[in-house]
This record gives C-alpha cells, sequence and structure tokens, in this order.
C-alpha cells in the first residue's frame, strides 16, 4: 500500500475511532446513571417494601371498586394471516370479561375482513363482542386514522346502549393477550390514567438473530426503561399494545382533537398519546404483575419480524415517529425530567451515527491491519485498554452486556442472557440500517403512510 494512501486510510480511521470513542462514552456514562436508577430503585424496594409486604400478584389483587367494560381497538390492514388467531384467542383467554373489540378495516383488504368473519361468526358470544368497523377510504392511511375509526364506532355503541366504557384498551392484530389483563386494567385503570403492561416477544424457532434482538431491547425497555420514567415523575409512553387508558383521559384527549382521539398525521401515535396524556396531568405507569408468586408475567406476547428488512422498516417507522417527526409535532414540553427523557428518545440518530463511525473504524483497522501483515509491519492498535479512555469503554461495554443479561436472563432464562451478549451487534446494525431509511424517508416527505411490518405465526403458536 502506498505511502500516500496508507496516511490517509490511518487518519480516516483515527478520525472515526476518537469520535466514537466519545459518542460511546457519553452514552455509555448516560446508560450507566440510568442503570443505577433502576439498581438502586430495585434494591430499596426489596430491603423495605418487600420484606413488610409480599409482592402483588393477580391472586392478591385488591377487587375493582367499581368492575366496569371496556372497548379494545385493533387496527388491521393486511392482517389476514395473524388476526383469525388473535381474535380466537382474545375470545378464549378473556371468556369471563366484559369487552368488546373493535376491528377497524378497510375495503380493499377482503382478507383480512373475511378472516374476522370466520371468528366472528362461530358463535353468538363473538358476534357480540367483536364488532367490524369498515372504512370508506382504501387502505393503508395511518393506523391512527383506522383506531379513530373504531373510537368512534365505539362511542355510537355507548349512545345506543347507554352503557359508557370504563376504558380503552389498545392492541394490534397479531399480539397474544393475557388472560389476566383485563381484570389487572379494571384495579388500575381507577387509580391512573394510563396502564401498560409489558411486552414480552416470544421466542421463534430457528430464528434467534432477528427475531431475538427483539427479546433483548424489550426486555430491556419494558423491564427498566419505562420503570425509571414512572419512578422520576416523566410521561410514560404507550407502547401501542397491552395499554389501558381510562375513559375521562380519552375523553379529554378526544375533546383536543375535535372528537378524534389519535392523531391521524403521527406514525407513532401511541408514543405521543402517553406524552400527552402527562401534559393534561395524568398518571401513567408501567405494570408488572404475575399471574401468582413465581408464576407468569402478566405481559401481551408477540412473534416479531425474523428477516433483516422486515424489521429494519419497523423500526425506520418508530425512529421517524419518535426522534425525528416527535422533535417536531410535540416539542420540549416539561421539566428536567421530561426533557432528559425526551432526550433518551430523540437520540437515535446520533447513536446510529456514533455506532457507524465505532464499525467503520473497525473496518478500517482490520483493512490496515491486513496490509502491515503484507508488508511484515504491526497492524494498529484500535483502542488502548491501558489508556484511560480505553479503560472507560470496556469498562462500559462489559457493564452493558452484564445488564442485558439479566434483564433477559429474567423472562426467559440463562440461554437467552447469554445469546444476548452477541446479539448486541445484530442490535446495532438493525439500529443503523433502520435510522438510515428514516432519514431519508424524512428527508423525502410527503404524508404519512402506514408502512405496516407484515406480520407471520410459525407453525405452532401457543393456543
Amino acid at each position: 500500500m502506498g505511502e500516500t494512501a496508507s496516511w490517509w486510510l490511518a487518519g480516516a480511521r483515527a478520525e472515526l475511532a476518537l469520535f466514537a470513542s466519545i459518542g460511546f462514552l457519553l452514552f455509555g456514562i448516560e446508560h450507566l446513571l440510568f442503570d443505577w436508577l433502576w439498581l438502586g430503585r430495585t434494591g430499596w424496594r426489596a430491603a423495605t417494601v418487600y420484606r413488610r409486604h409480599d409482592r402483588a400478584t393477580m391472586a392478591t389483587l385488591a377487587p375493582p371498586v367499581a368492575p366496569g367494560r371496556f372497548a379494545v381497538l385493533i387496527g388491521a390492514w393486511d392482517e389476514s394471516a395473524v388476526i383469525a388467531q388473535t381474535l380466537t384467542t382474545a375470545l378464549h383467554r378473556w371468556d369471563t370479561a366484559d369487552y368488546r373489540i373493535y376491528v377497524a378495516t378497510y375495503p380493499n383488504d377482503t382478507a383480512t375482513i373475511a378472516a374476522i368473519e370466520s371468528v366472528r361468526s362461530r358463535s353468538l358470544w363473538a358476534t357480540a363482542h367483536l364488532r367490524i368497523v369498515p372504512g370508506d377510504r382504501p387502505g393503508p392511511t395511518t393506523k391512527a386514522e383506522a383506531l379513530n375509526r373504531a373510537f368512534t364506532a365505539m362511542t355510537v355503541d355507548e349512545a345506543a346502549t347507554g352503557r359508557r366504557y370504563k376504558g380503552i384498551v389498545l392492541h394490534d392484530a397479531e399480539d397474544f393477550v393475557s388472560p389476566h389483563e383485563l381484570a389487572l386494567f379494571d384495579v388500575l385503570i381507577e387509580r391512573f390514567a394510563l396502564v401498560q403492561i409489558p411486552v414480552r416477544p416470544l421466542k421463534r424457532p430457528g430464528h434467534p438473530g432477528i427475531a431475538g434482538h427483539y427479546l433483548d431491547e424489550f426486555a430491556e425497555a419494558h423491564g427498566l426503561q419505562l420503570a425509571i420514567r414512572e419512578a422520576i415523575g416523566a410521561s410514560v409512553p404507550c407502547a401501542g399494545t397491552g395499554c389501558a387508558i381510562a375513559r375521562a383521559t380519552m375523553t379529554a384527549l378526544a375533546d383536543q382533537r375535535g372528537g378524534a382521539p389519535f392523531d391521524a398525521d403521527s406514525l407513532t401515535e401511541d408514543y405521543e398519546m402517553g406524552l400527552r396524556i402527562g401534559r393534561l396531568g395524568g398518571r401513567g405507569i408501567m405494570a408488572r404483575l404475575r399471574d401468582r408468586p413465581g408464576g407468569q408475567l402478566v405481559a401481551v406476547e408477540a412473534y416479531f419480524p425474523h428477516r433483516g428488512l422486515a424489521a429494519v422498516r419497523q423500526k425506520a417507522r418508530w425512529v421517524t415517529g419518535i426522534a425525528l417527526a416527535g422533535w417536531d409535532r410535540i416539542g420540549w414540553h416539561g421539566g428536567i425530567r421530561e426533557t432528559w427523557m425526551r432526550l433518551r428518545d430523540r437520540s437515535a440518530p446520533l447513536a446510529a451515527a456514533v455506532l457507524a463511525a465505532g464499525y467503520a473504524a473497525f473496518l478500517l483497522a482490520l483493512i490496515e491491519t491486513g496490509f502491515a501483515w503484507a508488508e511484515g509491519r504491526q497492524g494498529p492498535i484500535l483502542l488502548e485498554i491501558r489508556s484511560p479512555m480505553g479503560m472507560a469503554l470496556y469498562v462500559l461495554l462489559l457493564w452493558r452486556l452484564a445488564m442485558r443479561a439479566l434483564l433477559v436472563g429474567r423472562l426467559y432464562g440463562p440461554g437467552e442472557a447469554l445469546r444476548s451478549m452477541p446479539r448486541i451487534v445484530v442490535s446495532n446494525l438493525v439500529a443503523i440500517a433502520a435510522t438510515t431509511r428514516a432519514l431519508w424517508r424524512y428527508v423525502a416527505g410527503g404524508p404519512p403512510r402506514w408502512e405496516k411490518t407484515a406480520h407471520s405465526l410459525p407453525d405452532d403458536p401457543p393456543a
């Protein structure tokens, strides 16, 4: 390799490594602070609260003061592969609950409508608990537009029956609902404006990488991050599934928008709804309860994408709605704690740039090393572990891997905990690709469109 080319290669690698190192250090310190808050809160509760009281479970939870009925809203576009299983599971698992499911469909999606009708026509019970809400516009629009139609149909039913729903529950077309969630919502929605239960991705056999990295990210997001947001008094975003909103709160949200509670111009209407509830003064919580001591976590389960492009498309929509459009749409309202959380939410593009720089520096170092070995020289050292910066970054990396393994292990056991550590590379590469796609589409502009995730089930989904 020529001397000039070698100089340019070494210079590019050094600049990228410096940028990545500073970024990794700053992000690592911020993550460390969040982890310490969680560990401190968890340890304090274990040493004080749970020494005097047993952990609450569905078996010990006090009954609701005034039991009520729930409306479950689902937007469905091109979901014929999964919607029948979702509805069948809900009807089976909620056999004694008081609810009605409203599924918003599109006139140009006859396959999804037929799949819903196949479930709805099975019995009078199914007919009474399941309503199709057809649309006039061909799909896809946005998920928010579909949910607004479902909400309007719900209010029409309330006026016709004279009976008001106690809360509104949001679910996705691919969900496996928990048998206990409506009972949990019935109790907690009397005290809180928004109640979110964890989303627990299901392991997809034969796909430990792309599908598996969702296990790791949701274990951390819903096992640690939302718990700390709640604890410090910041808004708790709705995940768009497994989320219950008090009826009075939904009315207030609808009144702000002329009767439509969901913003049809938003790609992440669920996330924004949680922040809007916080601005109204409503309190949201992440409810992590088990059905009995040592039993199953009350959570929404679902199969997430197992192919790279599908994962990138899904996460690009999240990045666009939260980190890019969210900056313009919902601003920086709130105090220092709220601002901190919004900075975290909107840091995805910068985090992706730091990751890309780090991987690029590593690849350039490998190229340099190959040329150096060919010429009988020693290759470059990307990061000296003996330097203060190198030591700090290695310690932060090991800490991050250990925390992720701890959180994943609580839900999925030691095997997935170990797999979560190398799988962080998959998470990083998907994040880089998704952010690149999000930035490209955001700059291109155009009206928001429901670029939905294609859902599928394995051959043996849970009963």
